[in-house]
């Protein structure tokens, strides 16, 4: 009985040990929360930038923005003991905001580099980036690949495109998918980011507990399992204490 009891608990425990496990690998990846936004309209998000590594930090995470279909004003958010810098490049074909202004160069590359050791992204932690889109491209999606840049040399290029009805690539590139004004904003295909349903000049985060309900639940199965051994563990004991016909053994 002792030797069941043992199993039951050892089953219970890798049970919450392979949920935890994968809620933390669901998370791993670098993507833009929140996932979808409204096309033409304004959003300000982050792009959440785990690190991966046992040993080494993220020193450094360079984003590429679109040009093909180009944002007119990208805005960057100071983060502490990170320094930014962005690239511009020059629009085969200039756009038109809202206000009238034609916008002839757009933001290409944003690049955040860690100012000091004791600001980079330690193992089992993650930063966020914050940046504001505004008159966002009439189109279903942004992809913003990018590349993430370790303390020992390491670089992880972010840039796989996810296809509907394929295995996820194993380095997804971030995705903001767009919906057009009115609509609910779809979520974007994306590891570990947190979905939003989005409607027309506002932003709502949805539910992105899924991971933390799934290691709640695995944790409380697991004391249930060990309770019920437990249980059974004593009736046990006392039938073999309590001989034929209810007289106590010695």
């Amino acid at each position: 009985m002792r030797r069941t009891l043992r199993a039951g608990a050892v089953c219970a425990l890798a049970t919450v040990v392979a949920v935890l496990g994968f809620a933390g690998v669901a998370s791993a990846h670098v993507t833009v929360s929140p996932s979808s936004a409204i096309a033409g309209g304004d959003v300000r998000i982050a792009f959440r930038v785990p690190t991966e590594s046992g040993t080494a930090s993220t020193v450094k995470v360079e984003v590429q923005v679109p040009t093909d279909k180009p944002i007119p004003s990208v805005a960057v958010e100071p983060v502490p003991g990170w320094s930014v810098a962005t690239t511009t490049t020059k629009l085969a074909t200039p756009v038109k905001t809202d206000e009238g202004d034609t916008i002839t160069d757009a933001v290409s590359v944003i690049t955040w580099t860690a100012t000091s050791a004791d600001s980079a992204i330690k193992p089992g932690q993650f930063q966020e980036f914050p940046v504001a889109l505004e008159s966002l491209p009439d189109t279903d999606k942004i992809v913003f690949k990018a590349v993430q840049t370790y303390s020992d040399g390491t670089v992880v290029r972010w840039i796989d495109e996810t296809t509907e009805g394929q295995p996820e690539p194993d380095h997804p590139a971030p995705v903001l998918a767009l919906a057009k004004s009115g609509d609910t904003a779809p979520v974007a295909a994306t590891s570990g980011g947190t979905p939003t349903v989005a409607t027309a000049g506002a932003t709502k985060p949805a539910s992105g507990t899924t991971p933390l309900v799934l290691s709640i639940v695995a944790l409380v199965l697991g004391l249930v399992g060990a309770a019920l051994g437990g249980v059974a563990f004593g009736r046990t004991r006392r039938s073999a204490d309590t001989g034929p016909g209810g007289s106590t053994t010695t």
